[in-house]
């Protein structure tokens, strides 16, 4: 694992306990997985069929874990495709994707979690964990323009 930045991820896998430990966000996502580094200082390459999400997170929290929420209660306030992913084992969570092609990955999907007071950042999602991903909406989009003011009658203008 080259490189000096280094994030914290808790990985959760399907059917198996999670993983915790740093990645390098520039080049983590290799063709055969996810490489981690574990706290104890081992290297190891989780297969893509095997992990439900990445999550990019704060800090390693002990003991148990809150249900943190999985849905946007209202439409989201930052831009973005607001995106509905459903997984193999038939859980249900909503993301924002950021709505430019080139941002979108060859083995999943990174999305900012619907809740932003949780302790994850962003959460990737490889494709092979996935049933189903539907566009909710698009909020912010570049094509809303503002409409113009009106002018007011009798009111000369500044600058002609």
């Amino acid at each position: 694992m080259a490189g000096s930045t280094s994030k914290k991820v808790v990985i959760s896998r399907f059917d198996r306990e999670p993983v915790s430990g740093f990645v390098d966000p520039t080049n983590y996502l290799l063709t055969d997985g996810v490489e981690v580094l574990t706290p104890l200082g081992a290297r190891s390459v989780i297969p893509y069929p095997d992990i439900k999400t990445v999550c990019f997170v704060r800090d390693f929290e002990e003991g148990e874990n809150l249900p943190e929420r999985r849905l946007f209660n209202s439409r989201p306030k930052m831009e973005g495709l607001w995106v509905r992913m459903s997984f193999r084992d038939g859980e249900v969570m909503d993301g924002l994707l950021a709505n430019n092609l080139l941002a979108i990955d060859v083995y999943g999907f990174t999305v900012a979690p619907a809740d932003p007071s949780s302790r994850q950042q962003k959460v990737f999602v490889p494709r092979t964990a996935l049933r189903a991903l539907s566009v909710v909406g698009v909020v912010g989009s570049p094509l809303r323009r503002q409409k113009p003011k009106p002018e007011v009658a009798g009111q000369g203008k500044l600058f002609e």
